[in-house]
């Protein structure tokens, strides 16, 4: 039987001759069986995966050159594309739709020998923090399956969490990726934006979204990020600057961190979540980081801001769902009708909402009013962000309000659901990365970390920084 601990100890045993890349993917299918209920994966390629397997495992014992994931097996928000393979955005509206090219990310997992084993539940276009939004019904939290798992990419963090898969690759608009990774204690990495191509990703908010990586630990998702960043000539945003995972240039460095005291005393925030966070930091203080105070006035800001401009992009991107070109369609005679029906009949009601509140705020008379605005605010927090991390190495922070909540709870109001976001959606709105630390249990038996952030494209800092706050954890 497979016990995975890390992508180093799995290829030292396929070297070894202790395992194979088949005994890997029969192991995960299976396991994937035996917890279907969970509703992570909505589609697996279980003989796709296992031909790739028996391939890589000759490839291997012929003495070939292996890529850095060789056998590695990994799933795909349902929003990646791959091709020949269905991609649906958890959407009825894509439901039969068949992606007719790889995205840069999965075609950079194939060339380094990943094995991709099938596609994973979200919330429906990424639009979620529950994954309850999800047309093809909710995902469950393996650890209690009264409560969510977070979202949008729910199926995605708890395939990693439940042993479906080894690594998965989620997106993050908001938060998609941090949120859940910490409402089911694994590790979750948005890079800085720009750093990992968006070709092949199907788009919420074009300058927000950033395809992310779900972990067992900082270094499996270093590994992961090393393989799928860099330049893409399909994607314009996408930086020349190659990822290597060298931390030991850090080993010895004094770090210094900073906290903004309003998000650790925020209202929001569960007490036993602040208590046990607060007691770290000072713990933190004591092993020889640095940890400083910054006065942050704009954070009440941040989410009005983030859900203005996201939903106003929304509104944009998915303008293509008209049931003329692909997707789904309810056929009627005047084509103003068709659109209508097709979007009223195919939409879920939180694309809806974010649609609508999209396009009311770049309607005429009200765009200077809220997009405006929200852009100004986005720039106030970039410069002040900026200076910041002249003084400082990271940010931190929590990732949520509170642990991973029950079904239904926060369903009935949106508001709240949107304050949900407070902690994970400054990250987007400032392009810098972010990842999710697995720290701690709460009283109620579900897990939560801390977040860490860092200056653009410094995923150096911020993955051995997390590491290093990860092992004072474990010493603890």
């Amino acid at each position: 039987m497979l016990s995975f601990h890390s992508v180093k100890d799995y290829q030292t045993l396929l070297r070894n001759g202790k395992t194979t890349c088949v005994d890997a993917v029969s192991f995960y299918i299976d396991s994937i069986r035996r917890n279907k209920h969970l509703n992570a994966f909505l589609e697996v390629y279980e003989e796709e995966a296992l031909q790739r397997a028996r391939y890589l495992d000759e490839k291997r014992l012929n003495g070939a050159t292996t890529g850095k994931l060789h056998g590695v097996i990994v799933g795909l928000k349902d929003v990646i594309c791959y091709k020949e393979h269905t991609v649906s955005a958890g959407s009825r509206i894509l439901e039969n739709f068949t992606a007719v090219y790889n995205a840069t990310v999965v075609e950079k997992l194939l060339d380094e020998d990943a094995i991709i084993i099938g596609r994973q539940n979200c919330d429906e276009f990424a639009m979620g923090s529950s994954n309850e939004n999800s047309a093809y019904g909710p995902v469950l939290n393996s650890v209690d399956n009264t409560r969510v798992p977070g979202g949008s990419s729910g199926g995605s963090a708890v395939s990693v969490q439940a042993d479906l898969c080894m690594v998965s690759l989620g997106s993050d608009t908001g938060g998609s990726v941090r949120q859940p990774a910490d409402f089911c204690g694994i590790v979750g990495l948005k890079p800085s934006y720009g750093r990992v191509s968006r070709f092949g990703l199907i788009a919420y908010a074009s300058s927000f979204d950033q395809i992310g990586i779900f972990a067992k630990n900082i270094f499996d998702a270093a590994l992961v990020l090393e393989v799928i960043s860099g330049k893409d000539e399909y994607d314009s945003t996408a930086v020349d600057d190659i990822f290597l995972y060298k931390k030991e240039k850090l080993n010895d460095k004094a770090y210094r961190i900073a906290y903004f005291p309003s998000t650790f005393n925020h209202s929001s925030l569960d007490a036993e979540i602040a208590e046990k966070q607060k007691g770290f930091l000072r713990k933190l203080q004591d092993t020889g980081i640095e940890v400083v105070p910054i006065d942050f006035d704009l954070i009440d800001y941040i989410v009005p801001a983030y859900y203005i401009l996201t939903t106003a992009e929304a509104s944009s991107n998915l303008s293509r769902y008209d049931g003329i070109k692909y997707g789904a369609s309810n056929r009627e005679k005047e084509i103003e009708l068709q659109i209508n029906s097709t979007r009223s009949n195919y939409f879920g009601k939180e694309v809806k909402r974010r649609i609508m509140l999209g396009t009311f705020v770049l309607s005429e008379g009200y765009y200077d009013a809220y997009v405006s605005q929200a852009q100004k605010v986005r720039s106030i927090l970039l410069n002040k962000v900026n200076k910041i991390f002249k003084e400082v190495d990271a940010i931190i922070s929590s990732v949520s309000p509170t642990t991973a909540f029950t079904f239904g709870e926060k369903s009935n109001d949106p508001i709240e659901m949107f304050l949900a976001d407070i902690y994970t959606v400054f990250a987007n709105l400032v392009g810098i990365p972010g990842i999710s630390v697995p720290l701690f249990k709460h009283s109620n038996g579900m897990p939560f970390g801390l977040q860490l952030m860092a200056s653009h494209l410094n995923e150096l800092t911020l993955l051995a920084l997390a590491e290093k706050i990860s092992a004072i954890n474990e010493r603890l």
